[in-house]
């Protein structure tokens, strides 16, 4: 993009990056994609990213985002419904987990404890409460909805019901306490297909540092903003195969893997220039599920991973 670089891109508003992906997208089009696009009323119409004000910092919570996925609650834990795709990418979440732990020698390690930021209806908090070198999992959401199916399918298990193993919180990042000490930060922080919802990303994500221990890591999912991706996850999924509800994503707030990692390396407690940066592209196979495929990441769904410097 002319005037923005890929750091600078993420600091910016919603409304201000809908309007500059959408000059380069028209820019660059190909005519047939831009006449399917006319054709089904998706040349940008941004929704309106009003964020709620709480205390400062200021809330990352968007109003629009949680009335849509309160609709979508009560589908949270059936494996054909509107978050199948979402079961079926959580092993991939975990095999990510422990290749960005591998880089430093730390897959082995116990007593981890997790922050899933996001969590909707419990998917992978529950899976990563389960591990045997878990020590605890704290899980916010903002919308009250799925935090209740997350509860309510919590109790099916009595593992999870041990004290300080799973816990649910019903609000935003910026309401959970901070640690009293860096020692006692999170090994794994997780964003898993969140952060293509916030408003702006990166003083979210500058937030959310505060909370990782020296050595621990920030690892999540999203989608890379290409005409490809585009298509596969607007077009076909949610318009022809109905895999996902309407409306579920915005085309203009997918991020590139080079803007996450510009944005990491201006952050001096992070290791991104080697291998506390990692990146593994995937693609949904009709049939098979989620297959890493490399090199992927660069137009379609990706994990990324960077590790907080152990001298922070």
């Amino acid at each position: 993009m002319p005037h923005s670089s890929p750091s600078s891109l993420l600091a910016l508003p919603a409304s201000i990056r809908s309007l500059i992906v959408a000059q380069s997208r028209l820019q660059s089009a190909t005519p047939r994609l831009a006449t399917a696009a006319t054709r089904l009323g998706h040349v940008q119409t941004t929704r309106s990213y009003a964020t709620e004000s709480t205390t400062a910092p200021q809330s990352s919570v968007n109003a629009t985002e949680v009335s849509h996925f309160n609709t979508l609650a009560s589908e949270w834990w059936d494996p054909h419904g509107s978050s199948r795709l979402l079961h079926l990418m959580n092993p991939l979440r975990h095999q990510f987990i422990n290749r960005c732990l591998a880089t430093h020698g730390g897959e082995h390690t116990t007593q981890r404890k997790y922050l899933d930021i996001g969590c909707g209806g419990g998917i992978f908090a529950e899976s990563a409460a389960r591990l045997a070198s878990t020590k605890s999992v704290i899980a916010v959401d903002p919308t009250p909805e799925v935090i209740s199916v997350a509860k309510q399918h919590q109790r099916v298990d009595p593992l999870l019901l041990e004290p300080g193993r799973l816990t649910y919180r019903n609000h935003s990042i910026e309401e959970l306490p901070l640690p009293t000490s860096p020692s006692e930060g999170f090994d794994i922080v997780s964003l898993f297909e969140v952060i293509e919802h916030i408003q702006q990303p990166s003083p979210f994500l500058s937030n959310i540092l505060q909370h990782i221990k020296p050595g621990g890591w920030l690892i999540g999912s999203t989608i890379a903003r290409t005409s490809v991706s585009w298509f596969t996850t607007k077009f076909m999924a949610e318009e022809v195969l109905r895999m996902v509800p309407r409306g579920t994503h915005e085309w203009s707030q997918y991020i590139q893997p080079t803007e996450m990692r510009s944005w990491a390396k201006k952050e001096a407690e992070l290791d991104a220039d080697g291998i506390g940066w990692q990146v593994m592209g995937v693609v949904y196979v009709p049939g098979l599920g989620w297959k890493e495929v490399k090199g992927s990441e660069e137009w379609g769904n990706y994990f990324f991973g960077v590790r907080k410097s152990a001298a922070h």
